[in-house]
């Protein structure tokens, strides 16, 4: 049976629906990104793992103005397709994501292990606050249920501070921290530390 792996995607959240558009009007596209043969290690997980391996990237909602209780439900409708055993990844708010859901609500299935790729651990240092998205500060229940737990971050992460990765890794004590250099915010074609990873949890 092919190993499932869900990957959770990051995104954006506002304060205010002004600030929101501010962000639209100012950000700068990068039209390469649009292409279809441009890949990300996301995409590229699939053929880098190998076909014993099952990789899910679910669309969640309005990923440029994200709201908690929009992802859930859009989360939740997931789970009944997810497998006995499967990995989770989070990238950036998708790993903040997957903590606060695992800190506040009971998983119906067992999961092998989760990643955490430059997780966002509080609003500190952010460019904004992470608002409803802000995980509780006892996140007992993910360290209990989330599996083996790996973090990694880059040093010279300019969205989410490498500080953050550390916070995590002071409450998960027994969690696999990985810090990397010049990797930025995670947005190459891959990472070769987390394939390896990936390809031992099978």
């Amino acid at each position: 049976m092919k190993q499932q792996i869900l990957v959770i995607h990051g995104g954006d959240n506002f304060a205010t629906y002004k600030k929101y558009l501010s962000f639209l009007k100012k950000f700068r596209i990068d039209f390469e990104y649009y292409k279809s043969d441009r890949k990300s290690w996301k995409r590229n997980l699939t053929k880098n793992l190998g076909r014993n391996y099952e990789v899910i990237l679910p669309e969640m909602p309005n990923k440029f103005n994200a709201k908690y209780l929009e992802w859930k439900i859009w989360f939740e409708k997931l789970i009944p397709y997810i497998k006995p055993k499967a990995i989770f990844v989070g990238h950036s708010l998708g790993g903040t994501f997957l903590v606060k859901y695992l800190s506040e609500n009971k998983f119906s299935k067992n999961i092998k292990a989760t990643f955490l790729v430059a997780a966002c651990f509080n609003s500190d240092g952010l460019d904004d606050p992470l608002l409803d998205f802000e995980p509780p500060k006892n996140i007992s229940s993910f360290k209990d249920q989330a599996g083996q737990i790996f973090i990694y971050h880059s040093q010279d992460d300019k969205v989410v501070p490498v500080s953050h990765a550390k916070k995590f890794q002071k409450v998960l004590p027994k969690a696999k921290l990985t810090i990397l250099k010049n990797r930025g915010h995670f947005n190459q074609e891959k990472i070769p530390e987390l394939i390896k990873d990936l390809k031992n949890k099978k």
